[in-house]
């Protein structure tokens, strides 16, 4: 089952490494005996599915969450095993996604005249006020 981050990237399934153990939460004595908490990982440094931009953007910005180059993610919301690997599945996806998205560039603008008008009214008034609560000046 191979991963379809985008229509350009796919990151093969022998490059997702699985690990099963047991769950908290509900579900009784049936929770002591299944392995239902689904722990997915995939290194982002060995990936031969990145180019070197997108495997440096992911290592910039996915920095705090990696381990060594893994990215590690875990779902144990569900009872089942197997919803558990489709959302352990659907997170990876979501943080990868994430981590490729392009930085937006903000461009410096220059407030309008009518707002800076308002912002100059507004700082004589706030000094006129302050200038009342003065003591008057003994002459």
């Amino acid at each position: 089952m191979d991963l379809e981050i985008s229509p350009s990237l796919t990151i093969p399934a022998a490059e997702l490494s699985w690990r099963f153990s047991r769950s908290s939460g509900p579900g009784g004595q049936h929770v002591n005996t299944t392995d239902s908490r689904a722990e997915l990982m995939w290194s982002v440094a060995g990936s031969a599915s990145l180019t070197d931009e997108q495997r440096q953007l992911l290592l910039t910005r996915l920095g705090r969450r990696l381990v060594a180059g893994v990215i590690t993610v875990t779902a144990s919301e569900e009872r089942s095993q197997l919803r558990n690997r489709d959302i352990a599945v659907a997170k990876l996806a979501e943080l990868i996604r994430a981590g490729l998205v392009p930085e937006t560039v903000r461009r410096a603008s220059k407030p309008t005249r009518g707002s800076a008008r308002r912002h100059r009214a507004a700082k004589e008034l706030r000094s006129a006020t302050k200038q009342q609560r003065r003591r008057p000046a003994a002459e």
